[in-house]
């Protein structure tokens, strides 16, 4: 090993906020300060299809945050971590974030793209069966990355997929690598959520998460609160501001109450606002072949009565429901939060391409 030090990602530059915004942009770097990034654990990820957030542990949600963060703070095109890697991002739904980030991720890991930006340019416009082509797919690619408006698709295509796929999102199902970005951001946001509180913390000193949209139909909704039950201990209680008396649907709420989280449902923004830590919200709901937005009741603006301290987070793209009147404040941590998807979704690409031993010596890593 060398103490050589790496040269700093030359993105920084254009990530730092203007210099008349006080919002958000945490210090990666503090997420790996004294605490290696455990091999062991990302390893586990080598060869896996990323189809669900229930999949993850918390070990491995952390582990690839941490890589997320040096990534973020180092150039690391150089090391060619997916040299001689192909990937195809077939994305069946327009998508701008997630489809340019995972081509942005691969291209900055020096691995190649075949970019499906439109299901109409495929064989499927004429009629064309998933399975058949992800059959094909096997011969063109190491890697799929997915989008589609439908729900089943995700099973359809694994019927003859064999490479690995990531699922960006399947209709009202997940989107489990968003849901790594917003957990991303977090543990950049509050280092301590990364720690196992200590032993007979109250659950007043926790974190009151609030998700303002439905998680039962909203796939990004869902694959955030599915992930943040790995984090039990840091969050003392849900409150779900929906329009739907149900905004669950019956297997997430039996997440939801197996994970032990106390959780409430209301309708009223205003009955919890000021006592919410988190504020995650969305207003797009995929219903079959259209959209449908939360009702403008659940719009925030810099008027809105949150919390101080209070962070918010959105997956954008976003409506009036989030007005730009906060994007200069410090509750804006959604800037961050879309940025940081880039470093999240590199990490996640080197593990499943087993290509951690290209990382820089210079890393610190233990196993």
């Amino acid at each position: 090993m060398t103490d050589t030090p790496l040269p700093p990602n030359q993105m920084q530059q254009v990530l730092d906020p203007p210099q008349d915004s006080e919002s958000l942009r945490p210090e990666p770097g503090d997420l790996v300060e004294d605490n290696p990034i455990k091999l062991n654990v990302l390893r586990e990820l080598a060869g896996e299809s990323i189809l669900t957030a229930r999949q993850f542990t918390r070990e491995q949600v952390i582990e690839l945050a941490k890589l997320a963060a040096v990534l973020e703070k180092t150039e690391i095109t150089p090391y060619r971590p997916l040299g001689g890697k192909l990937v195809i991002t077939a994305f069946f739904e327009a998508s701008t974030r997630t489809r340019t980030s995972f081509e942005s991720a691969v291209l900055r890991l020096d691995g190649k793209i075949i970019s499906i930006p439109d299901g109409k340019v495929t064989g499927a416009a004429k009629g064309e069966s998933l399975a058949d082509i992800g059959e094909m797919f096997n011969a063109y690619c190491d890697l799929v990355v997915m989008r589609h408006t439908e729900t089943r698709s995700v099973d359809e295509i694994m019927q003859n997929l064999r490479v690995p796929l990531i699922n960006a999102g399947n209709g009202t199902g997940e989107h489990p690598t968003q849901a790594l970005a917003d957990w991303y951001a977090l543990l950049k946001w509050n280092r301590q959520m990364s720690r196992l509180p200590k032993k007979g913390q109250a659950k007043k000193q926790r974190l009151h998460l609030g998700i303002l949209g439905t998680p039962g139909s909203m796939r990004a909704v869902k694959s955030f609160l599915l992930m943040a039950l790995l984090f039990k201990e840091q969050i003392g209680q849900v409150t779900v501001i929906s329009e739907m008396a149900d905004p669950f649907g019956a297997d997430v709420r039996e997440d939801i109450i197996n994970a032990g989280i106390d959780y409430h449902v209301t309708n009223d923004i205003q009955e919890f606002l000021p006592q919410l830590d988190i504020i995650y919200m969305n207003s797009i709901t995929f219903l079959g072949d259209s959209y449908k937005t939360l009702d403008s009741r659940y719009k925030l603006d810099a008027e809105s009565q949150m919390k101080e301290s209070a962070v918010i987070l959105h997956p954008l793209a976003r409506l009036d429901e989030l007005d730009r009147s906060l994007d200069k404040t410090s509750h804006n941590l959604y800037f961050s939060q879309a940025h940081g998807a880039v470093f999240i979704r590199q990490a996640l690409l080197m593990c499943m391409f087993n290509r951690l031993d290209r990382l820089p010596g210079q890393i610190p890593t233990e196993g």
